[in-house]
């Protein structure tokens, strides 16, 4: 069963305002030598129109380095996790009883841990929901702050995180996992 996202990308909420000298005057040390700052940007961001542009709060990276006697580097990223995005995806992790978060399709998955989560609950008989977290940058970024969960693939049991690719291998070796989806399929 093919689970197709209808996950729009949400309007992103700008950075906060900053100055560099605001931040540098954060990073110096209380004795500096005078300080010179330099502001990198992504190459996405300079074809941007501005700072508050959607690609500028979009997870790319503004970077700020600031040279004293010692360097110092801040990174600026605004959530991705909006609230729009975040009632999105409780409404997908509890549409099904296991919902799969990963790269690629369950025919075609495009990373060797996708396709060993989905090895193992084709393995189980166990119905379950995709979401390819390639199709949508937006809904990438924001799922790992949603779970707490750096990496993909993401599985969900009955609306709950479950775990990455590691945990689903050891809770499947010990027995556990069948044990947990056997309850979840049940209720």
């Amino acid at each position: 069963m093919a689970f197709q996202s209808s996950i729009a990308a949400p309007t992103p909420r700008p950075c906060p305002p900053f100055t560099c000298k605001s931040l540098a005057a954060k990073a110096a040390p209380p004795s500096s030598v005078p300080v010179s700052v330099s502001v990198s940007v992504s190459p996405q961001l300079l074809t941007s129109r501005s700072w508050y542009s959607p690609r500028a709060v979009a997870g790319y990276p503004i970077s700020l380095v600031v040279k004293s006697r010692r360097n110092v580097s801040f990174r600026c990223f605004a959530s991705a996790l909006t609230p729009e995005l975040k009632s999105t995806l409780d409404k997908v992790v509890t549409s099904s009883k296991v919902v799969l978060f990963m790269k690629g399709t369950k025919d075609f998955p495009q990373c060797g841990f996708s396709h060993t989560v989905v090895q193992i609950l084709n393995s189980l008989n166990v119905p379950f929901k995709y979401i390819n977290i390639l199709e949508n940058e937006m809904v990438r970024q924001g799922l790992k702050e949603y779970s707490s969960w750096p990496t993909f693939p993401q599985l969900y049991i009955e609306g709950e995180f479950f775990g990455g690719c590691d945990i689903t291998v050891e809770s499947y070796k010990s027995g556990e996992l069948q044990e947990i989806l056997e309850r979840a399929m049940c209720s």
